[in-house]
């Protein structure tokens, strides 16, 4: 899936153009989705609720995640599984750890082959906890008599001789027995009622113990092996959860990212990690070599090409492609892309060029949209940022959304202008952008207003508040400009580094808060250049 979106305060052109650009591309083949960086305003929510279109879902972030890494999904063993399955399964996959599921695959434990070593060598191999079927399977024997499926119980080996074992031992029921061909002893232990008869040979069992063992209901494998084999080999089939000795094994989830894995494993040092979802479900296992072979998520942008403004971890997803219509920013790739950027006030009017030279049909509803963001961006044709290809684009995207493109353009402005009931910050930023000058972070926040006096009531809050965004970010200022589209200017507003600043860029003597810019509306053109020209020294 490629996710196309645009900057991280969305405004009504980014917005629509990842969704007209996603229809687009997958009118011509490709899989691809549009999403937000942010929530929609109310402007934007205009246009989609005009046109029927549903708001894109949130992106938090292109960052890698475990679940872009090649791990070994499903590798995992149910714990009834036997050791000498998971030794097999093991060496087959070249891994030295398992994760241990439960019937309902949640994550019960780790086992490594060092675990299984050293259980193998040191622990309690006189107990078998397991069952009849792994047992077989493990001798490669011969069945004989099952009553049980579930085996468990003491192994003990008929060394003795036939007098001393009759005489003097007792086997208790829960008792697996193994012994040769030694009929006596046999048809003792089965009237003893045994858990398990392992009988070891080739040599066949007679019928008459056989029948004893069912009325008795003891268990009968027979092992084709001869003794010292059998015995070496039926550990190996316990159940494996008999070999977890690390429940409490440290986990991650596949939304995790891999950033905060690599911490993590700094410090453990570990090897094998059991990979779960956020219910306990195992969906597998990461070695620490699988971070090798990643893939990063594919993405389009629009709108934008600033690392600041785009998807946080952007440096960690593959750009396919941009398209923007603003100057080119600090977005790099590591291979060539397709990069579209014309000189025209909307993004969606460089889409509607492609729409064109594809040949594909713009639905009504995309076509609305786009439209939407063209007479947004370019403040109905108002902005100094408008080209022909803007009006152009819009007229013949207002015939196919089939709406009055004036009185359209008024209700949606009108729309985004209403400043009632929102915060300080939601008005800073519902269209805010940071942009990297000479090492200095430059925030310009932009508003809609057509009543800027209800503004100038609280100015001196205002610039409270960019001053303490300035400060607790790092920013080196922040201007927030108010924009009359029907006086055709804006009023600005700084934090305490702005004044210098504006007085050089806009040649104004005594600048003060809420002066008013005639004839300034737009970011990209009257706003950026002139705030760089200051800070150049121009």
């Amino acid at each position: 899936m490629i996710y196309i979106f645009g900057h991280k305060k969305p405004d009504t052109d980014s917005v629509t153009a990842a969704i007209s650009l996603s229809y687009l591309k997958n009118a011509l083949g490709q899989k691809t989705k549009p999403m937000m960086l942010g929530h929609a305003n109310d402007e934007t929510k205009f246009a989609l609720s005009y046109f029927g279109v549903k708001e894109p879902e949130y992106l938090n972030d292109v960052k890698l995640q475990l679940k872009d890494v090649n791990y070994h999904k499903g590798s995992f063993l149910h714990r009834h599984k036997s050791i000498a399955d998971a030794v097999q399964y093991l060496t087959e996959q070249s891994l030295t750890g398992i994760p241990i599921v439960n019937d309902d695959k949640t994550f019960m434990g780790l086992v490594t082959l060092k675990d299984l070593a050293r259980e193998l060598i040191g622990g309690n191999v006189k107990r078998i906890c397991s069952s009849y079927t792994n047992i077989l399977t493990t001798l490669e024997g011969k069945e004989l008599v099952k009553i049980d499926e579930e085996i468990e119980g003491d192994l003990l080996i008929a060394s003795y001789d036939s007098k001393t074992i009759l005489n003097e031992v007792i086997f208790p029921n829960d008792t697996i027995l193994l012994v040769g061909n030694r009929n006596d002893i046999i048809e003792y232990a089965i009237k003893s009622k045994i858990k398990m008869l392992v009988v070891t040979g080739d040599k066949p069992l007679d019928q008459e113990l056989i029948d004893l063992a069912k009325k008795n209901e003891v268990n009968i494998i027979q092992s084709l092996m001869d003794t010292l084999h059998t015995v070496k080999k039926i550990s190996f089939a316990n159940y494996i959860e008999t070999m977890i000795v690390r429940r409490e094994a440290v986990t991650f989830e596949e939304n995790d990212y891999v950033d905060d894995f690599i911490e993590t494993n700094n410090k453990l040092k570990h090897t094998n990690y059991p990979i779960l979802d956020k219910k306990g479900i195992c969906l597998g296992l990461l070695k620490l070599t699988d971070l090798n072979d990643k893939k990063k998520k594919q993405v389009i942008l629009v709108d934008h090409n600033e690392c600041a403004q785009s998807a946080d971890g952007i440096d960690e997803a593959e750009i396919l492609e941009v398209i923007d219509h603003h100057s080119i920013g600090s977005i790099t790739t590591s291979s060539p892309i397709n990069f579209r950027g014309m000189i025209v006030g909307s993004s969606n009017t460089i889409i509607y060029q492609l729409y064109q030279e594809a040949g594909v049909k713009i639905p009504k509803e995309v076509a609305g949209l786009m439209l939407s963001g063209i007479l947004s961006d370019t403040l109905i044709f108002k902005s100094p940022t408008t080209t022909e290809y803007d009006k152009i684009a819009g007229a013949a995207l207002a015939k196919i959304a089939e709406v009055d493109l004036e009185y359209y353009g008024f209700e949606l402005i009108k729309a985004g202008t209403s400043l009632k009931g929102k915060t300080k910050e939601e008005i800073l930023y519902g269209d805010f952008k940071i942009f990297k000058i000479k090492e200095k972070n430059i925030c310009i926040g932009q508003a809609i207003t057509l009543d800027f006096e209800e503004i100038q009531k609280e100015i001196s809050e205002y610039v409270t508040l960019l001053d303490k965004v300035a400060e607790q970010n790092d920013y080196y200022v922040v201007f927030l400009y108010f924009t009359d589209i029907i006086k055709n200017g804006s009023y600005v507003l700084y934090s305490s580094k702005g004044s210098d600043i504006l007085e050089q860029g806009y040649n104004i003597k005594e600048i003060h808060q809420g002066y008013y810019l005639d004839g300034c509306v737009s970011r990209k053109k009257q706003m950026l250049p002139n705030i760089i020209d200051a800070l150049d020294g121009k």
